[in-house]
């Protein structure tokens, strides 16, 4: 399907990108979208409403959220069916990365709604740009898992992608994740960037080992962390049930189970402890 956004009968939902911290980043062209429309769905009202504020703009608010994303987008897709203008926003940066908005695009879309985009701040590329660690190609992949094992099945999966990586965390469990990339990628390159766009911003630029170091209590905000893709030289990918395998094996050769571990942390450059957890748990 070819869409002409602007030149065109058809009704628009406008994508609208906020600030990531700096609210000098609003664009001449926000505020004339801002003003412009009828009616603001946004992530969480209070947190819109206090931008809006800042900007003397007063509109309507609804709220879609993860939870009533498919009912709500429902809802606006009626409103701007009738003739409602409308734009939509999340608490900071893009709609629909690493935030609600995807769905609402794909129903607006269904029912011959065009989408546009207000460009703005994006705290992946600008953690990117500045990491020191920024080649042709990156990948994004955001929030990993609070989940543990889930975490390391995600990384593992990504072991061998060239591309820099990009993810998204909070403070409460950055130094869980750090842990979970230097045990999956070893003592690759990294960058911790913090407060983007605000007064306290903060580039940290070291080996994950170096990391793991850190005073988790001056990590605040919330955090991009960018990591230096594969070189090539990984081992290939060790699935858990093969880990336990090996070290079985080993053992009824008549290893102990502390040597057996130690061999194959050595032969699959697969950090000991996480196979320790395994063949404990099993």
């Amino acid at each position: 399907m070819r869409s002409l956004n602007f030149d065109s009968d058809k009704p628009l939902l406008y994508l609208v990108s906020t600030p990531i911290g700096n609210m000098q980043e609003v664009s001449p062209r926000t505020l004339e979208v801002l003003s412009s429309v009828d009616l603001i769905a946004c992530e969480d009202t209070r947190v819109t409403g206090k931008l809006l504020q800042i900007l003397s703009i007063s509109k309507n608010l609804v709220s879609i959220r993860e939870h009533n994303e498919v009912s709500m987008s429902q809802e606006i897709v009626k409103k701007i069916l009738a003739g409602t203008k409308v734009a939509y926003m999340s608490d900071a940066g893009y709609p629909c990365i690493s935030d609600p908005g995807s769905k609402l695009v794909k129903i607006c879309l269904e029912n011959e709604i065009n989408v546009t985009t207000i460009s703005g701040p994006n705290a992946a590329l600008n953690a990117l740009c500045a990491s020191g660690l920024c080649e042709n190609h990156f990948y994004f992949h955001g929030f990993l898992s609070a989940k543990e094992s889930e975490r390391l099945e995600e990384l593992r999966n990504l072991i061998s992608r060239k591309e820099t990586l990009i993810f998204y965390e909070a403070p409460h469990r950055i130094m869980k994740t750090l842990e979970s990339l230097h045990e999956i990628f070893g003592n690759r390159k990294a960058c911790i960037a913090r407060e983007l766009t605000k007064k306290h911003e903060e580039f940290i630029r070291m080996p994950l080992e170096e990391m793991l170091k850190l005073d988790p209590e001056t990590l605040i905000g919330e955090m991009v962390i960018v990591v230096e893709g594969s070189n090539g030289e990984e081992q290939p990918i060790v699935g858990d049930n093969d880990l336990i395998n090996m070290v079985k094996t080993f053992v009824e050769s008549g290893m102990s189970t502390k040597d057996a571990i130690k061999k194959v942390s050595e032969m699959t450059q697969v950090n000991k402890n996480h196979i320790y957890k395994l063949v404990h748990l099993n």
